[in-house]
């Protein structure tokens, strides 16, 4: 996003409780001239209550804090609105963190080590796309969790992520396995919260890479 597809700059909060890193992201905004530091916060506290009076585009958040997380400063801000950007800067890797801001509603999280140029784009797509999660390994993540609860997939509900993987919508399900459209759509609404997919395509490739699925043969997504 620019200049040339908005009128105002993205307004950004930052926070942060260390003095210097919140000084280096501000230098990072300042450069950008679609981009303004309207605020910045050392705490959760702080944060939500300078989120309140100031309403930015985005907010850019540690997810260590002292008083608690950027997740709790996510779980806050999504209870109100589906909205704002809100994107997560963590000095620790794994599953667990990634896995947290993306159910919590954050719209991506960042590595502190990854340059500064990903936190700038990945608070501008915030502000396009603020429930589309990202991360780096998002889906190698999700294959991992997928392949954890794995063994919660009813016999239909496989039965169905295989019909899904020949490429089969709701109503030829329904016809295929003689149940009802909206029981059709509760299984396949169900086979994607197990997986931790957000559509068809992200399930299947999930369900392939931990076993689920053994062929591709007939993959149409």
């Amino acid at each position: 996003m620019s200049q040339s597809t908005r009128d105002t700059p993205i307004t950004v909060l930052l926070v942060d409780d260390h003095d210097l890193v919140r000084a280096g992201l501000r230098g990072v905004f300042d450069r950008e001239p679609d981009l303004t530091v309207v605020g910045v916060a050392a705490n959760v506290t702080e944060a939500m209550a300078t989120y309140a009076e100031l309403r930015p585009d985005v907010v850019v958040t540690d997810l260590q804090l002292p008083d608690g997380t950027g997740i709790d400063i996510v779980r806050a801000v999504r209870r109100g609105n589906d909205r704002t950007g809100l994107v997560v800067l963590t000095m620790h890797t794994g599953d667990r963190p990634l896995l947290a801001a993306m159910d919590a509603g954050a719209s991506a999280l960042v590595g502190k080590d990854a340059p500064s140029s990903d936190v700038v784009n990945a608070a501008r797509r915030s502000v396009v796309s603020p429930r589309s999660f990202a991360a780096a390994g998002l889906l190698q993540a999700l294959g991992r969790r997928a392949a954890r609860e794995s063994g919660r997939l009813s016999d239909r509900e496989t039965e169905i992520l295989r019909l899904l993987a020949d490429g089969l919508g709701i109503g030829e399900i329904a016809g295929e396995l003689y149940i009802s459209r909206s029981t059709a759509k509760t299984h396949v609404a169900r086979i994607y919260q197990k997986l931790g997919a957000a559509n068809r395509a992200q399930a299947i490739v999930i369900a392939m890479r931990t076993g689920l699925l053994s062929s591709v043969d007939t993959l149409r997504v």
